[in-house]
């Protein structure tokens, strides 16, 4: 594995390899860029980011040349994503994977199919964890403020985080405050079988309405990173929901298991999620303990991972070593080869 590493007044590159900012929100995107550059960043937009149409940024050629461009211009130290969207995914098959330099990408959502793509491709660690316009704040919550510190461990190293105090119910676009989350219930990781949990392994993961669509292409060969880039490893799974139903979350979850995708799995990892809608009376509990009871490794949910805020800094291709208890969280990850 191959760990990029964040250096002080970094200069921040922001492309939309999915979706790009409505003209109506420009000014919050705006507000970001001066947030960052307050805190030191320089920050270089591209064309992409001020566009949206059909559901996408532009097409996905352009996505592609200006996410790979930034990618390979040396005065660039960074790439953020303003957010994620929908078809990142048509962006992959243009892309250059043997020119990616070590350079960190940071983002969830679609945006972990380039995050994702790019790990299992090349062996290089990529960032799960804010978007830049969760970023615009004149201050942040402690767990989300933690990217920085987790983009800066050396290769070698080892960064901690703890499970948020709080979590944000609801978006409340029209009461804004100083820090754009408003953390207002009580954060409890839950096991499936209600005891304890401690496992350990390679992170790999994502968003699962992106990611389970890789299944059978060369940017999901998970057995092909594992043999390549980590040894053989076990892999210590994340995970969260966007808007998939109980039904859509088991579907893609066997999709993977019968891909592959779970052989050498340590664990699983599953976010909080304003998704996991119920079909008839099949819960997200149920597929989280049939899925338990299937690979017989641990499970922990409602973890500080994904579209519920704040969200903890997770390392795609990291040594974890995770413990829940008592509805708190540990996750250490150690940046080795």
């Amino acid at each position: 594995m191959k760990y990029p590493f964040l250096k002080k007044q970094a200069t921040i590159g922001t492309t939309a390899p999915s979706s790009g900012v409505d003209e109506h929100l420009h000014d919050v995107l705006k507000r970001a860029c001066h947030q960052m550059e307050n805190r030191g960043y320089k920050v270089i937009c591209g064309e992409t980011v001020w566009t949206q149409s059909k559901a996408k940024s532009a097409p996905a050629t352009k996505r592609a040349a200006e996410l790979q461009t930034m990618l390979q211009d040396p005065s660039i130290n960074l790439i953020i994503p303003p957010w994620g969207g929908e078809l990142l995914i048509e962006v992959l098959e243009h892309l250059d994977f043997d020119c990616f330099p070590e350079k960190w990408i940071l983002g969830y959502s679609d945006t972990s199919g380039i995050l994702l793509a790019t790990t299992i491709m090349t062996g290089i660690a990529t960032a799960h964890g804010t978007n830049l316009v969760d970023l615009s704040g004149e201050t942040m919550d402690e767990t989300t403020a933690m990217w920085e510190k987790v983009l800066a461990t050396q290769a070698g190293g080892s960064v901690t985080q703890y499970s948020s105090e709080k979590y944000q119910k609801e978006w409340q676009f029209e009461n804004p405050s100083p820090c754009v989350f408003h953390l207002t219930e009580p954060t409890e990781w839950k096991t499936v079988t209600g005891e304890p949990v401690k496992m350990e392994g390679r992170l790999l993961g994502g968003c699962v309405d992106v990611i389970h669509h890789f299944v059978g292409t060369p940017f999901g060969d998970v057995k092909g990173f594992r043999q390549k880039y980590i040894n053989n490893e076990k892999v210590l799974w994340y995970f969260e929901n966007c808007d998939l139903s109980t039904t859509d979350l088991r579907r893609s979850l066997v999709q993977m298991k019968l891909a592959g995708w779970f052989e050498g799995c340590s664990g699983i990892l599953f976010g909080r999620s304003a998704g996991n809608h119920p079909v008839d009376d099949y819960v997200v509990e149920d597929v989280y303990q049939e899925l338990y009871q299937e690979l017989k490794v641990p499970i922990v949910y409602d973890v500080d991972c994904g579209h519920v805020p704040p969200q903890m800094t997770f390392i795609n291709g990291a040594y974890a070593e995770v413990e829940a208890e008592d509805g708190k969280g540990k996750v250490v990850q150690h940046f080795k080869g």
